[in-house]
């Protein structure tokens, strides 16, 4: 669990302000990749706060992304057919891939074509093995939310994928609809080299709150803080998730 959720959030006043935020340090952090190794690998979060992010980076900030150098991956998926509402390739496809020129060639979504998560989570982790080595950083950014009992990808509070080791991708079942993902692992996940984690309103507070006092007693019980990033980690926080209704924000 990195302590800057406690010492350093980035907090500010509403959705906006925290996805613009998001999408200025990500567009930031595209064109450094690309000036340094040629190439952006991103991997994206499903869920509603990220969305907000994807419509703003394919309209104010489209003219800034390196579309054509960039790939997109994804953290975890939901395992129903791609036009399912509750895909989140789907929720991509319509608030950020309909709208940028990226190579259709770029966008390396899961495919849930197959009889099981499993299959469809070995068929993805030899898409990853076909980018990343297994040594040395992945992702050059990664967007992570953080459920309200702390999950965080598709990895869930007594998840068996929570004590992989070796593959990069597994199918999981989750206490919530719908039950059947397939989810990337920390041996992938930990070594983007950066990671946001985007956490916005009023029900984000319980999380967030167990994540500072698990920080302050020095616990981690919660798979977010199993993680153990070993980039650089950004906590984009609304006001309402950090429990703040003063004035001053961090952001």
């Amino acid at each position: 669990m990195d302590k800057n959720i406690v010492t350093s959030a980035r907090i500010f006043a509403d959705l906006e302000a925290l996805s613009r935020a998001v999408v200025e340090d990500s567009v930031r952090a595209a064109n450094e990749a690309v000036g340094a190794r040629g190439r952006c690998l991103i991997a994206l979060s499903g869920g509603r706060t990220p969305e907000k992010a994807y419509e703003l980076c394919s309209t104010e900030f489209r003219a800034k992304m390196p579309w054509a150098k960039t790939h997109f991956f994804w953290g975890d998926e939901r395992f129903v057919p791609a036009d399912d509402p509750k895909s989140n390739y789907r929720m991509t496809r319509e608030s950020l891939f309909r709208h940028i020129p990226t190579p259709p060639e770029n966008i390396h979504p899961i495919d849930t074509n197959f009889p099981t998560a499993d299959e469809a989570a070995r068929a993805y982790e030899k898409v990853l093995r076909g980018f990343f080595s297994d040594a040395g950083p992945s992702f050059d950014v990664m967007f992570l939310g953080v459920g309200d009992e702390g999950h965080t990808a598709s990895l869930f509070p007594d998840s068996p994928a929570l004590r992989e080791e070796k593959r990069w991708v597994v199918g999981v079942t989750a206490p919530i609809e719908p039950p059947v993902r397939i989810s990337l692992t920390f041996p992938i996940l930990r070594r983007a080299r950066v990671t946001y984690f985007l956490l916005a309103g009023a029900e984000k507070q319980g999380v967030v709150a167990t994540l500072r006092k698990n920080m302050d007693a020095g616990t981690q019980k919660l798979p977010v803080e199993m993680l153990h990033p070993e980039g650089e980690v950004i906590w984009f926080l609304d006001r309402a998730a950090a429990g703040e209704t003063g004035a001053a924000l961090h952001g």
